[in-house]
Formats: C-alpha cells, sequence, structure tokens
C-alpha cells in the first residue's frame, strides 16, 4: 500500500497489550497439491466476495474474519500462534485489531521475519484487495506451509499478519513498539515486507531509503541493502535472469532501488532492522507525478488512453485512471484475471518459490555473521 507520496512515518502507538497465545501439536497440512495451488487458493479465500472473505477494512467484522482465517491456517501448519491485539486513534477512526504472530522451532536463533498486511481499504470503489494485500498473505501462507519441512538450521523464521495497515501502519507499528519497550530486538536480523506482490507488471525488490524516514531517529535507522541483494540473488537462483527480482531506477527523491515509509517495512527500519520490500508494478511509466510506480501496468483497461511510444498518458487531464490497481474497481480477482490471464497465479508462486529459497537456507544468500 502507499499513500501518496506521504513519507510521514505514523508515532508508534502506546497503548495496552493483550496476547493471546495458542499453541497447535497437530502437524496438518492444507490439502493443497503444490506452493503453486496453495497460494492462489489462500487468495480466493482471502478475496473472493462470493466464495471467500472479500474486502476486509480496518475494525470490521471482515478484518476479525480475516484475522481467525489466517491464525487457524498457521495453527493447522503446526506453528505456535500469537494474537497480538491493539487498540487505535487514527484520522479520526478509533477501533482495534490484531497482529497474528506465527513461529516455529527455536526462537531464540537470529530470527527473520516475514510480514503482510491483511486489512483492505477502497472498498467504496469496488476494491476487494487482492493485490493489496491479498496476495501478500496469501504467499505468506503458501510459504509458511512449505517451511515446516524446510527450517533452517542457524535461524528462526517468523511469520507476522499485520492488521490495519491502511489506517497508517498500526499494527507494525505496535509490533516494532512493543519489541522496542520489552528489549526484543537484539535477535531480529532483518524483516520482509510483503505488499502488493503481484498484478503489477514487474515485480521489485527494494531497501529502506538512504535517508531517514520522517520521525525516525537517525542514529537508529537501518537503510543496510544486504537482505535486498539476498532477495536479487535468491529471484536469479530460482527464475532465472529473465524474471529475476527488479531492481527500481533513480527517480526524483528516491535513489535506486529505495522506497519510501508507506507500508509496514518503516518501523523496523527506524528501529534499527535491515528491510526488504517485494512490490508489483512499473517505475518505467511515466505516471501522475512522474516515473515513480504509482502506475502499476501499462494495460489498456486501466488507462482511459495510454500513449505506449511515450509511456504515459495520452492526455494528462483526460486521464482519469493512471495505470492504478490498488485502491481501486480494479483490485479484485475476478478483473485481474481477466486483464492478466495467468499473470497473478504466476507471480504469487515465484514469490513462493523465491522465499522458499531464502528463507530455507539463508546462510546462502546472508552475510557471514
Amino acid at each position: 500500500m502507499k499513500y501518496f507520496h506521504r513519507s510521514v512515518l505514523p508515532c508508534l502507538l502506546s497503548s495496552s497489550l493483550l496476547l493471546v497465545t495458542s499453541c497447535s501439536l497437530s502437524s496438518e497440512q492444507a490439502k493443497t497439491d503444490n506452493n503453486e495451488t496453495a497460494a492462489y487458493t489462500y487468495l480466493k479465500e482471502l478475496v473472493s466476495p462470493t466464495e471467500g472473505i472479500g474486502a476486509r477494512e480496518a475494525g470490521t467484522i471482515k478484518e476479525q474474519q480475516t484475522a481467525r482465517y489466517i491464525k487457524t491456517k498457521f495453527e493447522k501448519f503446526g506453528y505456535r500462534v500469537t494474537e497480538q491485539n491493539f487498540s487505535y486513534n487514527s484520522r479520526k477512526m478509533v477501533g482495534e485489531s490484531k497482529n497474528i504472530i506465527a513461529e516455529f522451532g527455536d526462537v531464540t536463533k537470529p530470527t527473520i521475519i516475514l510480514g503482510a498486511h491483511y486489512d483492505s481499504t477502497a472498498m467504496k470503489t469496488g476494491s476487494m484487495g487482492a493485490t493489496d494485500n491479498g496476495a501478500g498473505v496469501a504467499a505468506m501462507l503458501a510459504i509458511a506451509q512449505a517451511l515446516t519441512t524446510k527450517m533452517p538450521n542457524n535461524y528462526s523464521i517468523r511469520f507476522i499478519a499485520f492488521g490495519a495497515e491502511e489506517i497508517g501502519l498500526q499494527g507494525s507499528n505496535y509490533y516494532v513498539n512493543d519489541l522496542l519497550t520489552h528489549n526484543k530486538l537484539d535477535n531480529i536480523a532483518a524483516m520482509i515486507n510483503f505488499d502488493t506482490i503481484a498484478g503489477g507488471d514487474k515485480v521489485y525488490v527494494h531497501s529502506a531509503h538512504t535517508q531517514a524516514y520522517d520521525d525516525c531517529k537517525s542514529e537508529t535507522y537501518n537503510s543496510d541493502t544486504f537482505m535486498r541483494n539476498a532477495l536479487l540473488k535468491a529471484s536469479i537462483k530460482v527464475l532465472g535472469e529473465q524474471n529475476k527480482y527488479v531492481i527500481h531506477p533513480d527517480y526524483e527523491g528516491y535513489p535506486e532501488g529505495v522506497t519510501g515509509s508507506w507500508s509496514d517495512h518503516a518501523s523496523f527500519a527506524c528501529a534499527g532492522i535491515p528491510i526488504a520490500y517485494v512490490e508489483s508494478t512499473n517505475f518505467s511509466i511515466n505516471g501522475q507525478n512522474g516515473f515513480d510506480g504509482y502506475s502499476q501496468s501499462t494495460a489498456k483497461k486501466l488507462w482511459t488512453c495510454y500513449d505506449k511510444k511515450n509511456s504515459t498518458a495520452c492526455d494528462n487531464k483526460a486521464e482519469k485512471n493512471w495505470g492504478n490497481i490498488w485502491h481501486t474497481q480494479f483490485d479484485r480477482l475476478d478483473k485481474l484475471d481477466e486483464i492478466f490471464p495467468g499473470r497473478v497465479k504466476q507471480q504469487l508462486n515465484n514469490n513462493v518459490e523465491v522465499l522458499i529459497e531464502l528463507l530455507a537456507d539463508p546462510d546462502k544468500y546472508l552475510p557471514a555473521k
């Protein structure tokens, strides 16, 4: 999710914490044929308004239903699952949400976090939050399922489904604030953020901006690129040079390969944790505000009129859609599969396989400790 050129990181919340922990001793696996089928099945169960949950706006019953769905999946895979409840007061909205945290194995080892927010927004436009961020959650679940038999020797993997991201990154801010309060940062090696990982023309991997985000302390801010570089290498191994993750070129205000503070990675970077952020979009389009990645595709159905020669709108004043998917009527699986037959499923599968490659043996890709 992106807030349009807003780089202000909302203040970390300080509301009271309620932890409800559950542990599943079962090793039951979801009845899916392979990782590709699993991820796409989970996506349909999350975002289909007729066969699944549909739109999942923060503070709604649907968001609560989604949290239960995610928790149940993790438990069936055999993970220890914790619910982290929090309240928020943001953008004139007061409500409650929760993070779902899943772990497996020895949590005292250096920990890599894979996170994805599960709420959606813009239901009034017709959005069901398929790319933003059903795809991220679906892929995370498929990765978690696969890793139960492939856990690394020297690392612990922690999966977090964040609540209330779309109204100010509430879940991730609360989670990091809790780590800081209880001095639990030391063994966090890195955080990977899955947000809008499918649907766009290309799949990119970013690191945190070279300059500290607003409201961050510069002495703790971390813009290290090692996790971005590790994901790039793993994508080359799995997908080959032609289909590997992409590093975006320089554009105004953003050097090559870096990203802003508009998603759940931001509070981690501010707290000193190296991050990588996987996102599908298209930085080669000259969009409404330049080459900034807000236009996700050149597909004709996403434009009033697209000028292919100049990679922009035929008429800036007349253009209404600008190639946008997230937060629009196009962010639903039925429309995405119609516009891009097979794309979402393939991108889901690619992301799942790349992360399994990396997380099953991080030592192959990360710098020596």
